[in-house]
């Protein structure tokens, strides 16, 4: 889905790979430095509990409020809305999709996720095994097809003389948010962070983790966009709606059909990722009471997060209503650079407040220095480039400052209130049949295992 945008805002494909490269180098930078804060705030929660321990409580309810109400269900949106357009190009091979059917088919999807994901656990780690296996298999039958490709000369567009060549005019701005479009295509690298707690041998897994994902990421992107490009033009693959399924259909004739199957099954995966993650979150904020207990409570028999599943399904449900995918990329890659930035800058800032703490993970000052100064670049010209896009980021972000003050910082309220809120809950636990995870409890048990 990012491909065409970042192949149009780089303005030569040259530059575009170039773009994949380096945010791939990028990523692993960020990565080392939030392994190193995974093991010495080892808590889950991701940078929301780095950035509350590190900053305080309103640093962290900000960055955890963009994740309920942007973040995640945009992510889910935009991943929902490919599977739809994936699923249905065979239907409309010579147009787009309509519109409304894109939406309703990624509705289905995302009911469909949810409920998997509320009735069990152990459902919803055997959909995204076996989904992850389908997109694992497409990127390489991609490349394969790429390598066949070049051994017999049709590399037209890889000789710098072509592949430099601009398309339209190269603007700083708009190669910024080429970064944040492929930024987003690289989104889950801190998904482990997440469930730190839940992890065997953190101290080991975790960078192990991550020295093996994140390369191997870089390397399938870069290599599937290097297929694309033997095969298809710039023209064609910016104009395609569907990059994937015209690569099949140049490619592999009557047998094109494995293509937009392969791709759906991925991004049907994708989206239960994001579901099974979400949960995670709303936990470790419920934990902290910077969110309603009622969304870190699980059923007490299936022991699966239903309120936090229905929430973000509802927020999702709405966000699908913007049928845009680049400018719901452009919102969440925006703001979620603008907490990856401070949740690197508390890694320096933790080192100086507490030198001597104990780090299991010690990564040089160079890494975070380094990320933080491509970090400045991309918000800037990001801004410059589309200020009333990055302007509503934060505001949404700001939103959350009121939130805060009333929600949390202001703890005498009335009792009146407290009763009120406590009856909704108690209404919420007999509706969901939900109750509060306690410490070694058999329902943190299992989802331990499941996780492991």
């Amino acid at each position: 889905t990012t491909l065409p945008g970042v192949l149009e805002n780089s303005s030569s494909v040259g530059l575009a790979l170039i773009v994949w490269t380096l945010t791939g180098v990028i990523t692993a930078i960020s990565a080392l430095c939030y392994a190193e804060l995974g093991v010495t705030i080892p808590k889950s929660g991701g940078d929301y509990s780095y950035v509350k321990d590190i900053f305080g409580g309103l640093a962290g309810f900000l960055r955890l409020w963009i994740a309920v109400l942007v973040i995640y269900p945009t992510n889910q949106a935009v991943i929902a809305l490919t599977f739809a357009n994936y699923a249905l190009q065979p239907l409309f091979p010579s147009c787009f999709p309509p519109e409304r059917a894109l939406g309703l088919l990624a509705a289905v999807c995302l009911l469909l996720l949810t409920w998997i994901n509320c009735f069990s656990v152990r459902w919803a780690t055997r959909v995204q095994d076996v989904f992850t296996t389908g997109k694992l298999l497409a990127l390489f039958l991609i490349i394969i097809m790429g390598i066949v490709q070049i051994c017999q000369g049709n590399f037209y567009w890889l000789e710098p003389e072509h592949a430099f060549h601009p398309l339209q005019p190269y603007d700083v701005g708009r190669i910024a948010l080429a970064f944040l479009q492929g930024s987003f295509a690289y989104a889950g690298w801190n998904f482990l962070n997440y469930v730190t707690e839940e992890l065997i041998d953190p101290y080991r897994n975790l960078p192990r983790a991550i020295f093996i994902s994140v390369p191997l990421v870089t390397f399938v992107y870069v290599f599937a966009n290097i297929a694309y490009i033997t095969a298809m033009s710039p023209q064609e693959l910016i104009a395609s709606n569907a990059v994937a399924v015209t690569f099949g259909e140049k490619l592999l004739g009557v047998m094109s059909w494995i293509m937009p199957i392969s791709v759906a099954l991925s991004t049907f995966g994708g989206v239960n990722g994001s579901l099974f993650t979400s949960s995670r979150l709303f936990f470790a904020g419920a934990r902290e009471g910077h969110l309603p207990r009622l969304l870190a409570m699980i059923h007490v028999n299936r022991c699966t997060p239903i309120p936090a599943l229905l929430f973000t399904c509802l927020s999702t449900l709405l966000m699908l209503c913007t049928s845009d995918i680049y400018t719901l990329i452009n919102y969440v890659g925006f703001i979620n650079y603008l907490f990856y930035g401070v949740t690197v800058a508390g890694q320096i800032v933790l080192r100086i407040k507490e030198p001597d703490i104990h780090r299991p993970i010690k990564v040089s000052l160079a890494w975070p220095v380094i990320f933080l100064i491509f970090w400045a670049f991309l918000l800037i010209f990001s801004l410059y480039s589309e200020p009333v896009v990055c302007c509503i980021g934060l505001a949404i972000m700001l939103s959350g400052v009121p939130v805060y003050l009333f929600g949390i910082y202001w703890e005498n309220k009335p009792e009146n209130f407290n009763s009120f809120v406590a009856k909704l809950t108690h209404l919420g636990q007999k509706l969901f049949m939900v109750v509060y995870p306690t410490e070694g409890s058999e329902d943190g048990n299992e989802d331990k295992d499941e996780a492991g």
